[in-house]
């Protein structure tokens, strides 16, 4: 049997909203994002994710600025493609910016952004980001469809909405949509990351899909954290990304002896 060529690098991105959630349960400044954030540096987290809301219910203008400047890692700033929110990203020029959908009402983002409902819209926000040096993804569920409308904006990078995945009782057929759209998403020259319910026990599967490239991942670590710690939390995880990474490309050698 052939041995198995190098699986590509896979990055974990922490998002740390929710350590300002509990910051923002009391008005003061306890416990820090930013402090978080460099132990999941030190963990060996490559990048952050922090969603800057329009009702700013958790991250605050203020964290931004810091999180670039204290931090050290790439910064990836969530955000509706809403006027205000890409003059914020322009002026903070952070690594870069995935374009989410985002309602009031919604305790967390619950679905990926209808790209191909809103190309017009999107077009305009993506092109003003890509002008001033910024990356910029687009979360969406694993749709063709959408997947084929971020090529037509101009999306390098799109992140495909695990929710459905992580939340369904029999994972099979949900792991095959992201699967198939991670695929596609390589077909049309688009960076595919991924991200939204996953967790040390369900992680594996989305990681062995060997298109992804990145994994955003935040609220199960943060919730872990009250447990083992943030910086244990993060090892474990990357340890499980590891052995799903390598579980894919096995099961890939094993397929392509097999096809021989």
């Amino acid at each position: 049997m052939d041995k198995a060529p190098p699986a590509a690098p896979l990055r974990l991105g922490v998002n740390i909203d929710h350590v300002a959630t509990l910051r923002n349960a009391r008005g003061g400044r306890h416990p820090d994002p930013v402090r978080a954030a460099l132990m999941a540096k030190l963990a060996g987290a490559d990048g952050i994710t922090a969603h800057l809301r329009e009702d700013r219910r958790h991250i605050r203008d203020a964290d931004m600025p810091r999180l670039m400047a204290e931090v050290g890692l790439p910064l990836n700033m969530e955000m509706a493609a809403t006027a205000e929110m890409v003059a914020i990203a322009r002026r903070l020029g952070p690594h870069a910016v995935c374009l989410v959908p985002e309602r009031r009402e919604e305790v967390t983002t619950e679905g990926g952004l209808d790209v191909a409902g809103s190309v017009d819209a999107l077009h305009g926000a993506v092109g003003s980001l890509l002008d001033a040096g910024i990356r910029v993804s687009l979360f969406i569920d694993p749709d063709p469809a959408q997947i084929d409308a971020a090529a037509a904006v101009g999306a390098p990078v799109v992140e495909l909405h695990t929710g459905a995945y992580a939340e369904a009782s029999d994972a099979s057929a949900e792991l095959a949509r992201l699967a198939a759209a991670a695929a596609r998403a390589e077909e049309r020259g688009i960076e595919c990351h991924a991200g939204h319910g996953l967790t040390e026990a369900n992680v594996g599967p989305v990681a062995a899909i060997p298109q992804v490239r990145e994994l955003n991942i935040g609220h199960f670590l943060v919730g872990e954290a009250v447990f083992i710690g943030l910086d244990e939390a993060v090892r474990r995880m990357r340890a499980a990304m590891a052995r799903g990474r390598q579980a894919g490309t096995i099961a890939k050698t094993i397929a392509g002896g097999q096809r021989r």
